[in-house]
């Protein structure tokens, strides 16, 4: 079926869901709220624009910020630590205002898209300011429903209208700081061509090889059917001659953004000159030096600028590219499996939004999120939408935190405890199997772009294991409580009625239906749920085993009642949260 709308009520487990694909998950009152809301309200919630941009990293050395002036005491690799422990922060909307926090969180959502789609590695950047400005580029065209508006420099001329969409974030990817370093574009030299970037930028970045598992045969030797090994060496020539600009003071005019530099100073000279024609692949089209942008007939920054956007204008004329990127935002948001017949279907209709908006994402992502099939695919526990993706490592934790609603220290006030706890979230997410803007492939982390496994990448006996640690250590009874810890029984005196918690079959569903993906219809006395009563009971045994009562449910509903035992209560709910955080359906989105 196309994208049609889903035009009834969230409920809450539809609300869940959303937030946990698009805000990493939901506090019980976040969840409540938009269970009464329509996808269409809520959704508009999530893409509400102008929202602040983030507080600048701080050098705890210095106690200012390095990005724009350069100037900081700790070690590079420390400002590196540094910046990826701040972007924590951003992920989590840490600071921000509540009533803007979950757009906030859902645009720093899109930047973690945008870094695995449009790959960067840490190691090879070797820079956090490069890393800023990229994610600040990505930030820029998240949400990107009006474009740029730069008022001329006379007033008798018009504005600069720059588009942000896809394809303009594309061509400003080419000449940014990091990619020129991360993919080699500041080798490509008129002469010496180096092909990194151009390779990537049509195999990973935009046209791609088609879908897995039905790319057509080569039909001849360099033929990627969608493009050739030609068009890889012809864009190569198209992007050459751009270098890294160390000082990041060479600014965009059209982002406010600095960009790599060309070299050669008024004239590229290292830059292929001459009319680039591409294969019958790309329609047989060229990329042509406009001769007003010359200087005495020779390339200039403004040349190459405009033959790369030229080139990228050629790329996203192929209507696979915008099945292609649609595939990831499919993948990304829903689920990883995609055959022929939903790509004819479903990412077919996404691809001409995509398209019929100029390449804007946000048309597509607000058709997608409120579709009946982002929400209803199949009836019942047939349905490949609840709970079928495998939640990243930096799902699991920040999930965690956002479901219970824990907060990190204050950037501005706790600067040095803000840094040791960020810090140690990155060690657990690593742990787990993400070494956070560390992909060990070029491609990105294998979750997101490795056919047939896809996300099934994330689960080894190891990480797994850790996994399971993780929420064994962050949960806790109440004494003793270290910080990143959640306190069980606060939690649920704060967040449940007491009419719900004294049964303990009511508390357990209504716990289970926040936490746990597929929550539909269940019970503790007929199967037909979709979590049968031998699952649910395997809970209540887990949530009963501390203590030793004659009759368990009946002990606990005295306990309750009277407030008696506080202690046998506090960990008889940890041992539920136990149980049910460090099942298998926990680790599903």
């Amino acid at each position: 079926m196309p994208l049609n709308a889903l035009t009834s009520t969230l409920g809450r487990k539809r609300a869940a869901h959303l937030l946990r694909r698009t805000c990493f998950g939901g506090s019980v009152s976040e969840i409540d709220t938009f269970a009464t809301l329509t996808p269409a309200q809520a959704v508009a919630q999530l893409l509400t624009t102008g929202l602040p941009d983030p507080v600048l990293p701080i050098d705890p050395l210095t106690g200012s910020e390095w990005i724009t002036t350069g100037n900081a005491q700790s070690e590079g690799f420390e400002l590196e630590r540094y910046f990826l422990a701040w972007h924590i922060g951003q992920l989590l909307g840490n600071g921000i205002d509540n009533s803007i926090k979950l757009p906030y969180i859902f645009r720093e959502r899109l930047v973690f898209f945008f870094h695995t789609h449009f790959t960067t590695k840490r190691s090879v950047v070797n820079s956090s300011r490069g890393l800023y400005y990229q994610q600040a580029l990505f930030r820029m065209f998240a949400i990107d429903g009006e474009d740029i508006i730069i008022p001329a420099d006379d007033p008798m001329d018009p504005d600069i209208v720059v588009p942000r969409n896809l394809k303009q974030l594309t061509k400003k990817l080419s000449v940014d700081n990091a990619m020129l370093v991360f993919l080699d574009g500041r080798f490509n030299v008129k002469g010496s061509p180096n092909e990194n970037y151009a390779r990537e930028l049509m195999e990973l970045y935009s046209i791609g090889r088609g879908l897995e598992g039905n790319v057509p045969d080569p039909e001849f030797d360099g033929d990627y059917f969608n493009y050739t090994e030609e068009d890889v060496q012809v864009g190569a020539q198209v992007l050459s001659g751009f270098n890294v600009d160390p000082t990041f003071s060479n600014i965009d005019e059209e982002t406010g953004l600095p960009r790599g530099v060309v070299r050669g100073g008024t004239v590229a000279s290292s830059h292929e000159e001459g009319t680039k024609t591409f294969s019958a692949r790309m329609n047989n089209g060229s990329v042509t030096p406009d001769p007003d942008l010359l200087v005495g007939g020779n390339p200039t920054e403004e040349s190459v600028l405009d033959e790369i956007s030229q080139y990228v204008d050629l790329i996203y004329g192929q209507p696979e590219t915008a099945r292609s990127i649609c595939r990831e935002l499919y993948r990304f948001f829903v689920y990883h499996q995609v055959d022929q017949a939903l790509q004819d279907d479903i990412i077919q209709d996404m691809a001409d939004i995509f398209t019929a908006n100029e390449f804007k994402i946000q048309p597509v992502l607000e058709a997608l999120l409120t579709s009946q099939h982002f929400y209803e695919a199949e009836a019942g526990p047939e349905d490949n939408n609840f709970g079928s993706i495998i939640k990243s490592p930096l799902d699991v934790v920040l999930g965690f935190m956002r479901n219970f609603e824990l907060e990190l220290p204050n950037y501005e006030t706790e600067l040095a405890e803000y840094y040791d706890f960020s810090i140690d979230l990155l060690g657990e997410i690593r742990r787990q199997g993400m070494d956070y803007y560390e992909p060990f492939e070029v491609a990105g982390y294998p979750a997101y772009h490795q056919f047939p496994i896809f996300n099934r990448s994330w689960i080894t006996t190891n990480y797994l294991t850790n996994r399971y640690n993780f929420v064994r250590l962050a949960l806790s009874d109440g004494t003793n409580m270290e910080m990143g810890q959640v306190n069980v029984f606060d939690f649920v005196e704060n967040n449940f009625a007491p009419a719900t918690i004294r049964i303990a079959n009511d508390f357990i569903i209504a716990v289970a239906e926040y936490l746990l993906p597929i929550s539909d219809n269940l019970s503790f006395d007929t199967d037909g749920g979709e979590l049968t009563t031998e699952r649910l009971n395997y809970f209540k045994t887990a949530m009963f085993a501390f203590a030793i009562d004659a009759d368990p449910e009946a002990a606990w509903t005295t306990r309750w009642d009277g407030n008696l035992d506080a202690n046998t209560r506090a960990n008889q709910i940890k041992e539920l949260f136990n149980a049910m955080l460090q099942s298998p359906e926990y680790q599903l989105m």
